[in-house]
């Protein structure tokens, strides 16, 4: 039997906000079933259930100070190990941090235009990257409410499991299997041919960049008729649909700094 492959240690699972703690425990089981363990909860929102009468209150100031209920450890069966390093975060911008594909898994079409693809199209390229040793991140949301369109504007991929459009109610914990299970039956595929030869901008590099280009455009006053949030949301769109560059952010870094350069000296 073949060894599990190093790189999948380059992809991250990410659950943002979730409720049940059973189902915390039940995606850590399906995780590692397929060979991942990399576990990033966001904001944990737990709710009372009969094993869980009085749940744990995530405090954002005390994030590294939660800890889940046995609830969760109990439905992880043998995956103890990967909630007992699983990484708490207050926000998904921390839990992105470093990654270069991060994928919203969704199953409403979004006003962004990132196409819908399924797990098994977007598998090649994140086995890729993570080969490459870049970090990829998987997004799954909350139970009732899933992703919301901050959530989902803040990651470079959308995924959707495809389902029977009469009934299609998966559990979150089912979800994470389904998109586990296509990463690992595809690791001995030949995916050479996809590894970038670039090196692809991380979501913080991304973000930080979009965040240098509205502070120049707000000192060019161009957002004086216009709806700044709105039109700050699609350039972010635009950047990760783009798979800006490291060299790329240098660049229009470099440009923002020389056009705020030339607005000072004018005002001089």
């Amino acid at each position: 039997m073949s060894a599990v492959p190093d790189y999948l240690q380059n992809i991250r699972i990410i659950l943002s906000r979730t409720s049940h703690p059973a189902n915390i425990g039940a995606a850590a089981r399906a995780m590692k079933t397929m060979g991942l363990s990399q576990l990033v909860l966001v904001a944990p929102n737990i709710m009372a259930t009969p094993m869980t009468p009085e749940p744990p209150e995530f405090i954002a100031e005390h994030a590294t100070d939660f800890r889940l209920p046995e609830e969760s450890f109990i439905l992880a069966s043998g995956a103890v190990d990967v909630l007992e390093q699983a990484k708490i975060v207050a926000t998904l911008p921390e839990a992105l941090t470093g990654t270069v594909l991060s994928c919203a898994l969704t199953s409403r079409r979004r006003e962004l235009t990132t196409p819908l693809q399924t797990p098994r199209e977007l598998t090649p390229s994140l086995l890729a990257a993570a080969q490459n040793g870049q970090t990829v991140a998987l997004v799954f949301g909350n139970e009732t409410f899933g992703l919301s369109i901050d959530e989902v504007q803040q990651c470079n991929r959308l995924m959707t499991i495809s389902g029977n459009p009469n009934y299609f109610s998966l559990n979150l914990a089912q979800a994470v299997q389904v998109v586990c299970y296509e990463l690992f039956s595809q690791v001995n595929a030949d995916m050479s041919h996809l590894i970038p030869e670039r090196n692809l901008a991380t979501a913080d590099q991304v973000a930080g960049m979009v965040r240098h280009l509205e502070q120049t455009m707000e000192e060019l006053d161009f957002f004086k008729r216009r709806n700044q949030e709105r039109m700050v949301r699609r350039l972010h769109a635009l950047f990760n649909r783009a798979d800006t560059t490291t060299e790329d952010v240098d660049i229009l870094r470099g440009f923002f700094r020389k056009v705020s350069e030339k607005i000072a000296k004018t005002q001089d």
